[in-house]
């Protein structure tokens, strides 16, 4: 007779709780070394070689054997891609094990900031095997059942408290940091502000600078796509929840294009911040910098800093810095890569789409397998007239800042440097937050055209902040609308909503309201600050700018406490957090009657 437990199907579940057991143990030992990462980068000089270190390669041998297993259990989905990347970290993690332990021998020449390359790459991987870990965990999210516009909003508050938690660390600073400058830096980073109150340049290690980059890089794609996106890879599939839940995060309509968005976005994103990165490291001058290690640093942090929008910058005086100044084609690929980051990912797949479109089927029609089909409305209003709004923007501000600009911060520059410094000029105030120029030397004229350019912001579904293009763009063709005696909004020959020029006039309101508090109560805090430089301030952290008339450093704690919750108000957006806490209206089935207030 044979015994139950021999049965097969007692076999299979057995072989299930082993790898689901494994599951749970390979997210324990990422979560462990990365724990034990963290106390060694944070508190120690330098990898631990005593018992801490023995048990850290542990914890590498472990994970790497743990992936082994999970490699050839056949329990979940795998791609192409998946095997490839799974195999590549199973054997780096054996090889710097082996190193470890003084098997093998790696090459540890090349310095960044103090630490070999080898030390980085590990340290990254693990950092990478804890985020897909966090990732797989950020997919349940929708089983709490709560609105996904206070997700959201919880999303960014983790990832700035763990950010704070990190700079506090004592190697993450040269000389220490409060937890309210802690808090300020985090925020500025994750809402991809860029105002600062320590200078990231000396008050901040190697070990700070690169946190801060991280924190930019995630909060500019956004906590839940960038997790989603792990999420998805290393699981290999979506639930119909998680589709539901992430469909409104990433602006796409189709449930079953939800992957593929995903993907989209984030090759798109690190196609960008790689070739900006590489064109920088070609082009400037390597006289500039101590080795390679510190050149491939600068261009990485400024390439992932211009697409997020962050502002941030390693030099004292931002691209303003004696020597870059003059570094006039790297401000321009550092502009392109501004608009691309804020110009928004709807805009980008939507014109890849149609580029896409058009590849395939004249392709096609030129193999005869089939005559040329138009695709309608690959491009839509909504695409159009961010595009139509952000290329006049950028020409308002360029004529604007050539004209003012002319006698002062321009004048003694060439016609190349005069040509790109207006260009750029026109491009970060809308929230990118770099400066080639002296601030403090900008005629008043360019002040005021900077505020307006700072509300305004970048486009919906960007890496930046501010009232939105699409939101002006709607305000404005409401107003001539109305001029014109029409009782709709038409652009395009298309009618906007009822529902969008509730929202935009609703948006505009709340900004105009959330600035409003902040200067006044900054001025409260620090009534010896100029009013205007206060204002500038406040707009620049609201749109998360970062530009400053020279003032954050000088904030008080109260006016620091006042600008951190109005760049997190900024970057998650008013609207969404009354969406969030206000409870929603359910569905009306009367109506009262109609009657006009007397407006003008």
């Amino acid at each position: 007779m044979r015994l139950i437990s021999d049965s097969p199907d007692s076999k299979v579940l057995l072989k299930k709780k082993l790898f689901s057991f494994n599951a749970q143990l390979l997210r324990i030992l990422s979560f462990a070394a990365f724990s034990l990462l963290v106390y060694d980068l944070g508190f120690e000089k330098e990898i631990q070689t005593g018992f801490l270190g023995i048990l850290y390669n542990i914890f590498l041998l472990s994970i790497s054997c743990s992936f082994t297993l999970r490699l050839f259990s056949k329990t979940e989905r795998y791609s192409t891609a998946r095997y490839l990347v799974e195999i590549f970290i199973i054997l780096f993690l054996l090889l710097v094990s082996l190193a470890n332990f003084g098997l093998i021998q790696f090459d540890n020449t090349i310095i960044i900031g103090n630490l070999p390359i080898k030390s980085i790459l590990v340290n990254l991987l693990i950092f990478i095997l804890f985020l897909i870990e966090l990732s797989k965990l950020t997919l349940s999210v929708n089983q709490l059942k709560i609105h996904p516009a206070l997700v959201f909003i919880l999303s960014f508050l983790v990832v700035i408290i763990i950010g704070t938690g990190m700079l506090l660390l004592p190697n993450a600073t040269k000389e220490g940091i409060s937890i309210i400058d802690a808090l300020f830096t985090s925020t500025s980073a994750v809402c991809v502000t860029g105002l600062i109150v320590l200078d990231t340049s000396s008050d901040f290690t190697f070990l700070g600078q690169f946190i801060i980059m991280i924190l930019f890089q995630v909060g500019g794609l956004g906590m839940m796509t960038f997790t989603s996106f792990f999420g998805f890879f290393f699981k290999g599939s979506y639930s119909l929840q998680n589709q539901l839940f992430l469909k409104d995060y990433i602006n796409e309509d189709n449930i079953g294009a939800i992957n593929s968005t995903l993907v989209k976005i984030i090759l798109f994103t690190l196609i960008t911040e790689g070739v900006a990165a590489l064109l920088i490291v070609k082009i400037i001058d390597q006289d500039l910098f101590d080795s390679m290690g510190d050149q491939a640093f600068f261009a990485i942090f400024h390439a992932i800093s211009g697409f997020c929008n962050a502002g941030f910058s390693i030099l004292g005086d931002g691209l303003y810095e004696v020597g870059f100044r003059e570094e006039y084609t790297v401000h321009l690929i550092i502009a392109f890569t501004i608009i691309l980051g804020g110009i928004g990912f709807p805009v980008v797949l939507g014109y890849f789409n149609y580029l896409q479109h058009v590849v395939v089927d004249t392709t096609k029609m030129i193999t005869k397998d089939k005559a040329y089909e138009h695709a309608p409305r690959v491009v839509n209003v909504n695409i159009r007239l961010i595009v139509y709004t952000t290329g006049i923007l950028l020409l308002l501000g360029f004529v604007t800042y050539w004209i003012f600009e002319s006698e002062h911060t321009l004048a003694g520059l060439s016609g190349y440097g005069k040509f790109v410094t207006a260009f750029f000029g026109s491009v970060t105030p809308r929230t990118a937050g770099f400066n080639t120029v002296d601030m403090s030397a900008l005629a008043m004229p360019t002040i005021l055209i900077y505020l307006l350019l700072m509300w305004i912001g970048a486009s919906p579904g960007s890496t930046g902040g501010g009232l939105k293009t699409s939101t002006i763009a709607v305000a404005v063709l409401n107003v001539v609308s109305i001029a014109k005696g029409k009782d709709r909004v038409e652009i395009f020959k298309r009618q906007l909503s009822a529902e969008t020029l509730r929202k935009a006039f609703a948006v505009i309101l709340l900004s105009f309201l959330v600035i409003g508090l902040g200067v006044f109560f900054v001025v409260l805090f620090d009534p010896q600050l100029p009013l205007v430089s206060v204002a500038f301030e406040i707009f620049s952290a609201f749109s998360t700018v970062g530009l400053s008339l020279g003032i954050t450093g000088d904030l008080s704690t109260g006016s620091k406490i006042v600008v951190t919750i109005i760049m997190f108000l900024g970057r998650v957006g008013t609207l969404t957090v009354l969406v969030a806490f206000v409870r929603k209206a359910r569905t009306l089935r009367y109506k009262y009657p109609e009657e006009g207030v007397f407006i003008t």
